[in-house]
C-alpha cells in the first residue's frame, strides 16, 4: 500500500525534481537566451520556386485545393500565392515598359494576366476550404482538451490509488500512450494543460519512492528514447539538404520535448548537453544555406550591374539617327527582360541596384523622346517635299511628250527616294499618292507606245512615199501649191518608229531644197494672186501655230526647273534642250512669214 508517509523522508528532493523536470521540459533547446526551438529553426525559403513558371505555380495551388486536407497547406499556399502576384505584376511591368518604350506618347497599356481569373478563383476556394478547416480543427482540438482532461484526472486517480496490487506500471503505459494520441489542443490552452499534466506526473514519480525499481525501469525507458533521438540527429549532420535537416531536427526537438520524459539525474544533463550540442552543428549548416544564396544573389547582383552598364554603353554611342534608335529600342526591351528576370541580389543592394536600373532607363527615354521630338520638325519638312513631287506627278501623269515626262518621272522617283521620313499617319497615303500617280503615267506610257507601234511604221510608209513625191516637184506653176499639200499630208501623217526619224531631217532638207528652187521663204507657201480673205485665213492659221509653239516651249523650259542640274551637260536633258532649240528655230521662221503676209510681200 502506498501512504503519504512514504514521501515525506525525501520531500524536498522530490520537489525539487519537479522542478527539474518542469524546467527541463520546458526550456528553449539552445542557449541564446532569446531564441526558443521554434525561432531557431530556418523556415523554408522555397528558393527552388523563384525559377518557375506562372502557370506551374499555379498548377500547384490547385494541387493543393484539390486534397482532402487542403486548409493544413495554408503556408505552403500562401507563400505560392505570393510567388504567382509577384510574378505577375512583374511580367505586367515588363509590358508595360515595353509599351511605354514604342508608344512614349499614349496611355499605359490595360492589360490582364491570361491565368489570373484561374489564379483568383482557386484564392477563393482555398479560403472556404482554410475557413472549413479552421472551423474543424477548432472542435476537433476542443475534443482533444476535454480527451486530455479526462486523462489528467485518470491520472490524478492514479496518485491517490491505496488499493494493494495495482499495477502501476502498466497503468501509466496506458496513460502515457494516451497523452501522446491524443492529438493537438488550440495554443491558448497548451500550456496550462500540458503543465497540469507533467505535474501530477511528476508527483506520480514522487510517489514511486517505494517502487524504485519501477522508476528504474522508466528512466531507462525515457533514456532509450532520447539516445534513439540522438543517432538520428546525428545522422542528420551528414543529409546532404541543409533544409531538410533543419525540418527533420526541428521534429527530433518535439519528440523530446513531449515524448521524452525526465531520466535519472546522472543522464539529464549529459544527454541534453549531447542532443543539445549535435542540434547546434546542424544549425550551424544554415551557414552552408546561407553562402550558397548570398553566392547567387552576388551573380545575380554581377548580372543586372552588366545590363546596366549595357544600357549606358548603348546610350553614350554619338551617331543617334531613327534605325540607330529603333535598334536601341529592340535591345533595351530585351535588355529589361533579363533584367526583371534575373533572380534577387543582396537585400541591402537591393534598392540601390533597383534605382539604378530606373534611372539609366529613364536618360534613355528621355533621350530618345528629345531625338523623336526634332525628328517631327524634319518629318514636317520632309512632308511637304513629298507633297511637292506628288503635285508634280499628278500634274503630268497624262502628258504624252514622253522625251520629257520619261525623264522627269525617273526624277521624280529618284528624289523621292533621298527624301527622309514623313510623320507615320501620312507615310502610306503620301507613298499611295506618289505611286498611283506614277503609275498612271507609266502605265499610260506602255499601252500608248504598244498602240502606236504599228502605227507609226504605216505613218513612215506614208511619208517615204511623200518625200519621194517632194523630190519630183520643179519650178513649174503650181509647184508651190504642190509643196503646200505635200507639207500638210505631211504634217498630218504623224511620228515615225525612233529608228526611222532621220527621214524628218531628209525631208526638211529636200523642202528647204524646193521652197529655194521656187523662190518661197519657209511657212511662206502662197501664190500670187491669192484673195485677201485667203491671206487672212492663212495668217490667222499661222498664227495659231505660232502660239501653240511658244506653249510647248514655255512648257519645256518650265518642266526643266524640276531637275536639280538642268544644264545642257546632263544626259537626261540632251534631247530635251534640242527640242526646245528646234522648236524655237521653227518659231522664228514661222514669225518671219507671218510677217510677210501681214505686209502683203
Amino acid at each position: 500500500m502506498i501512504t503519504e508517509n512514504n514521501f515525506s523522508e525525501n520531500e524536498e528532493k522530490k520537489i525539487q525534481a519537479t522542478e527539474t523536470v518542469e524546467n527541463e521540459i520546458q526550456a528553449p533547446l539552445l542557449d541564446d537566451e532569446n531564441t526558443t526551438v521554434e525561432e531557431s529553426i530556418i523556415e523554408e525559403t522555397h528558393h527552388e520556386l523563384d525559377n518557375r513558371t506562372i502557370a506551374e505555380l499555379v498548377n500547384d495551388m490547385e494541387t493543393i485545393i484539390n486534397k482532402h486536407d487542403a486548409g493544413v497547406e495554408s503556408k505552403s499556399f500562401n507563400h505560392l500565392k505570393n510567388l504567382v502576384s509577384q510574378k505577375i505584376h512583374e511580367e505586367y511591368e515588363v509590358k508595360k515598359q515595353a509599351f511605354e518604350l514604342t508608344h512614349p506618347e499614349e496611355e499605359p497599356i490595360a492589360w490582364e494576366h491570361p491565368l489570373l481569373s484561374k489564379f483568383n478563383g482557386i484564392v477563393s476556394i482555398f479560403k472556404e476550404k482554410h475557413q472549413d478547416f479552421v472551423k474543424h480543427q477548432d472542435e476537433i482540438q476542443h475534443k482533444n482538451k476535454e480527451i486530455r482532461e479526462g486523462i489528467i484526472e485518470k491520472l490524478k486517480k492514479l496518485n491517490s490509488n491505496s488499493e494493494p496490487g495495482t499495477n502501476l506500471f502498466k497503468s501509466i503505459r496506458e496513460i502515457k500512450l494516451a497523452w501522446a494520441e491524443a492529438g493537438q489542443v488550440a495554443k491558448a490552452d497548451f500550456n496550462i494543460i500540458n503543465k497540469n499534466y507533467f505535474h501530477h506526473l511528476n508527483q506520480f514519480y514522487q510517489m514511486l519512492d517505494m517502487h524504485k525499481e519501477y522508476l528504474e525501469q522508466e528512466y531507462a525507458h525515457n533514456l532509450e528514447k532520447r539516445q534513439h533521438i540522438i543517432e538520428r540527429a546525428k545522422e542528420l549532420e551528414n543529409e546532404n539538404s541543409v533544409q531538410k535537416a533543419l525540418n527533420e531536427l526541428q521534429y527530433l526537438h518535439k519528440l523530446w520535448k513531449e515524448e521524452a520524459e525526465p531520466v535519472a539525474e546522472e543522464f539529464r544533463e549529459s544527454s541534453w548537453e549531447e542532443f543539445k550540442t549535435i542540434s547546434n552543428k546542424i544549425h550551424d549548416r544554415k551557414a552552408e544555406l546561407s553562402a550558397q544564396i548570398e553566392a547567387e544573389q552576388m551573380a545575380h547582383l554581377e548580372k543586372k550591374n552588366d545590363i546596366i552598364a549595357e544600357i549606358k554603353s548603348i546610350l553614350s554611342q554619338q551617331e543617334k539617327g531613327h534605325q540607330y534608335w529603333q535598334n536601341a529600342i529592340k535591345k533595351i526591351e530585351n535588355l529589361r527582360a533579363d533584367f526583371l528576370k534575373t533572380g534577387n541580389v543582396p537585400k541591402k543592394l537591393s534598392n540601390d541596384n533597383w534605382n539604378q536600373f530606373k534611372a539609366v532607363l529613364k536618360d534613355f527615354n528621355h533621350s530618345k523622346n528629345d531625338f523623336y521630338k526634332s525628328l517631327k520638325n524634319s518629318q514636317q519638312k520632309n512632308l511637304e517635299d513629298k507633297l511637292n513631287l506628288i503635285k508634280i506627278a499628278q500634274d503630268n501623269m497624262t502628258s504624252e511628250d514622253w522625251e520629257m515626262a520619261l525623264p522627269l518621272y525617273k526624277k521624280l522617283q529618284e528624289d523621292w527616294k533621298k527624301i527622309g521620313h514623313v510623320p507615320r499617319s501620312m507615310t502610306d497615303k503620301t507613298w499611295a499618292d506618289f505611286r498611283e500617280a506614277c503609275n498612271v503615267f507609266f502605265n499610260n506610257y506602255r499601252d500608248k507606245k504598244k498602240a502606236t507601234g504599228e502605227n507609226w511604221k504605216e505613218n513612215f510608209k506614208i511619208k517615204a512615199q511623200l518625200l519621194e513625191k517632194l523630190k519630183t516637184i520643179t519650178d513649174q506653176e503650181g509647184s508651190v501649191a504642190e509643196i503646200e499639200s505635200i507639207k500638210s499630208e505631211w504634217d498630218a501623217a504623224g511620228k515615225v518608229p525612233r529608228d526611222k526619224m532621220h527621214i524628218n531631217s531628209e525631208f526638211n532638207k529636200v523642202l528647204r531644197e524646193k521652197l529655194k528652187l521656187n523662190k518661197v521663204n519657209d511657212y511662206e507657201l502662197k501664190e500670187e494672186g491669192l484673195s485677201e480673205s485667203q491671206l487672212t485665213d492663212k495668217a490667222r492659221k499661222l498664227k495659231n501655230q505660232i502660239g501653240d509653239l511658244e506653249s510647248e516651249i514655255a512648257t519645256l523650259e518650265n518642266n526643266l526647273g524640276f531637275f536639280s542640274n538642268p544644264s545642257r551637260e546632263n544626259p537626261l536633258l540632251v534631247d530635251t534642250y534640242k527640242k526646245i532649240d528646234d522648236k524655237k528655230s521653227t518659231l522664228e521662221s514661222m514669225k518671219a512669214s507671218l510677217h510677210q503676209i501681214i505686209a502683203g510681200e
